[in-house]
């Protein structure tokens, strides 16, 4: 990539930022909400950790934790939807995607960019927030040194490009479906159940956790959740989230190629 590109996509970047920053009254009404579910989620967890010490390799403490990175990461990282993905599905409906295959900029990475805006605004918009005041008011676990931090951030990096690759194939479905309405809800129910919002993926038993704890959902939480909290290996968690990333992206090109020789566009 050249300077020009790079310039171009930190400018498309950018421009995510600011035009989430500009839904204020959204920002502040999700700051409240996540911070409302966050407290009836650590008073739950805390129970079930009375009655079930040690759950997923976690203790009381380290649960606390989890519950308000999930509520830090929960909009961060689109995990029941509603980011890049959103605008896209419905540019492919209407048939505006046929502006975006004409700019003289790569497709997927023009929306990864204004995905990593978004997040970015999201993160200290929305997140910073509640997993603040979780550390005011509740025992948590976490660590007293750069370097965890370091790797932590490595993770949510890595995590932003995991659930963006995931949403941007369930957006080029709508090439062939004419329609995002359904596809919006399985990825509201998998982003949920799958990245471990309403469990830790640690805590499923057996075969279930076996199978869910190597998805590419785990990629979003549990990584950087077992990073901070120094459950896992980082260099670990890097090539798993990286390798997640490369093989969901270079799904997502050979998709694209595909839906762009194929192209319906609907109204024209």
């Amino acid at each position: 990539m050249d300077v020009g590109s790079a310039r171009l996509y930190a400018a498309v970047a950018a421009g995510g930022f600011r035009r989430y920053a500009t839904y204020r009254a959204a920002t502040v009404a999700g700051v409240f909400t996540n911070t409302v579910f966050g407290v009836i989620l650590v008073f739950t967890y805390m129970a079930l950790w009375d009655q079930k010490p040690q759950l997923g390799g976690y203790d009381q403490a380290q649960a606390v934790t989890y519950v308000w990175l999930g509520q830090c990461l929960y909009a961060t990282l689109a995990i029941q939807g509603g980011g890049a993905e959103k605008d896209l599905m419905e540019r492919i409906r209407t048939g505006e995607i046929a502006v975006d295959l004409y700019r003289p900029a790569d497709l997927q990475l023009w929306w990864l960019a204004g995905d990593v805006g978004r997040a970015l605004f999201q993160m200290l918009g929305r997140g910073v927030v509640p997993f603040l005041f979780g550390a005011l008011f509740f025992p948590m676990a976490l660590p007293t040194s750069v370097t965890p931090w370091a790797a932590f951030t490595v993770t949510l990096l890595l995590a932003t490009v995991v659930s963006f690759a995931i949403r941007y194939l369930a957006a080029l479905s709508v090439f062939w479906l004419l329609d995002g309405m359904g596809v919006n809800q399985v990825l509201m129910v998998t982003g949920i159940f799958f990245s471990g919002m309403v469990l830790p993926l640690n805590a499923f038993p057996g075969v279930l956790g076996e199978v869910v704890r190597v998805l590419p959902w785990a990629a979003q939480l549990q990584m950087p959740a077992d990073v901070l909290m120094g459950e896992t290996d980082p260099l670990r968690a890097f090539a798993f989230q990286a390798g997640w990333a490369v093989a969901l992206l270079a799904a997502g090109r050979l998709l694209q190629s595909a839906a762009t020789r194929r192209v319906v566009v609907q109204g024209g």
